[in-house]
């Protein structure tokens, strides 16, 4: 799977080609697969029993172990990952939440551009408008008065 991510796109760009970038981007969200967020470390550690080599002073501990873990809705998850299929499935799925953020964070900053370039909806109805208004201010003093 090849990802291409395109940052700082050119600021003369029409409608039709952000929109364009837009679709692709959408298209290589829907190809990225299974994902999860995290990190994978590898970790040493020592056991604590004194006669065991790895209470030595240079020792490293034992080891490698490798520690998938990630902070979700304020709590840590950690889970310890077997060296080998597990290892890597857990690492592309890392990898691929990277991508998947790196994919939104793109998709925002077209979208704005896209939002910036449409033309504002010209009212011709003076009745219209002034009800689009009234409905506006009711609309935002609500909001001021819910805080």
């Amino acid at each position: 799977m090849r990802i291409r991510i395109q940052r700082g796109a050119a600021v003369n760009q029409s409608i039709a080609d952000l929109e364009s970038r837009r679709k692709s981007l959408y298209l290589q969200l829907e190809d990225l697969g299974d994902f999860r967020r995290g990190r994978i470390s590898v970790n040493f550690r020592k056991c604590g029993k004194g006669n065991c080599a790895c209470a030595q002073k240079d020792h490293p501990g034992h080891g490698p172990q490798y520690l998938w873990n990630a902070s979700i809705g304020g709590k840590t998850h950690a889970r310890n990952l077997a060296l080998g299929p597990e290892l890597e499935k857990v690492e592309k799925e890392v990898q691929r939440h990277r991508i998947f953020v790196q994919l939104c964070e793109e998709i925002v900053a077209v979208n704005e551009q896209i939002c910036q370039l449409r033309p504002v909806p010209v009212v011709d109805d003076e009745n219209e408008l002034e009800q689009l208004k009234k409905k506006l201010r009711r609309h935002f003093a609500a909001k001021r008065t819910k805080k």
